[in-house]
């Protein structure tokens, strides 16, 4: 009986340890490991859910330019799962030092309060910050303009914060919590301009619910150069984004999907800048 016992338990254990090395298997691929990440089965990335053009989600599926250039990066670092999650403004960082996601390509523009907190690759594309107001409004003409009138703020961005303290200090801030809540607001009058990067602008003024009724200035005021947010200290990470990065612009896919996703917007980024030459690893 002893003897069966022990059989029994040495069984349980082999069992036991290959379980355990099936589950650490199937995680390499997740958060990129030590070595840099890549080579890996799956694979998490935080996008936007809520910006046409640029990252969309409707139902289960998911377009726009930022995606795009997701799962180019993706397939060149080796992975075949690609699970995407939101990423709200507010929540990027979290998102990224909790290890919730592996990387994020969500109109994350690359500053230094950031960096403080997340590395960054690239950037894939420099945009610049514009406004959004109703097609019948000729009173805006640009940020100086807006003194006195509503603007919308979207908590954990810092584009509308940005036109206060540097051209209209007498603006009124609404705050919501995505642009996409925004839009009815500017439609109806409630809020006179919506602020955030030009291409954003563009992919929601071509929306068939908003074609014609609303419209991009066109007078942008400042540049935005979008990076992939990557864990802190993570260089290797970074240089193989770069590389997929530098693949995708050299091969001109980056240009089909820039065109495949603006060119209902009529949206052309500025030519001087881009497409951008990938430097950040930082």
């Amino acid at each position: 009986m002893r003897i069966k016992k022990a059989i029994a338990a040495a069984g349980a254990a082999s069992v036991l340890m290959l379980g355990l090395a099936a589950c650490a298997s199937d995680t390499t691929g997740g958060s990129g490991g030590e070595g840099g990440g890549g080579g890996g089965k799956a694979v998490t990335i935080g996008i936007k859910f809520d910006q046409p053009g640029v990252g969309f989600k409707e139902g289960s599926t998911y377009t726009g330019f930022d995606v795009d250039v997701a799962n180019y990066v993706a397939k060149e670092l080796g992975y075949t799962d690609v699970t995407f999650k939101e990423a709200k403004s507010a929540d990027r960082e979290t998102l990224i030092e909790s290890g919730q996601v592996d990387m994020i390509f969500a109109s994350y523009t690359i500053n230094e309060e950031r960096q403080q907190k997340v590395s960054f690759a690239g950037p894939y594309l420099v945009a610049g910050q514009d406004l959004l107001v109703r097609s019948d409004d000729s009173s805006i003409t640009g940020p100086e303009s807006l003194n006195g009138k509503k603007l919308c703020s979207v908590t954990g961005s810092t584009s509308a914060q940005n036109v206060k303290k540097d051209f209209a200090g007498k603006v009124q801030l609404q705050n919501y919590d995505s642009y996409s809540k925004c839009l009815p607001a500017v439609l109806s009058g409630n809020i006179d301009a919506l602020t955030t990067d030009d291409d954003i602008l563009a992919g929601y003024a071509a929306q068939p619910q908003y074609k014609g009724k609303l419209k991009v200035v066109g007078k942008p005021f400042t540049e935005e150069p979008y990076g992939v947010g990557i864990k802190k200290g993570d260089t290797a990470l970074c240089k193989k984004i770069d590389t997929a990065i530098t693949k995708m612009i050299d091969s001109g896919d980056w240009k089909k999907a820039l065109d495949k996703n603006f060119g209902d917007a009529n949206y052309t980024p500025d030519a001087s800048k881009n497409p951008p030459k990938p430097i950040a690893c930082s």
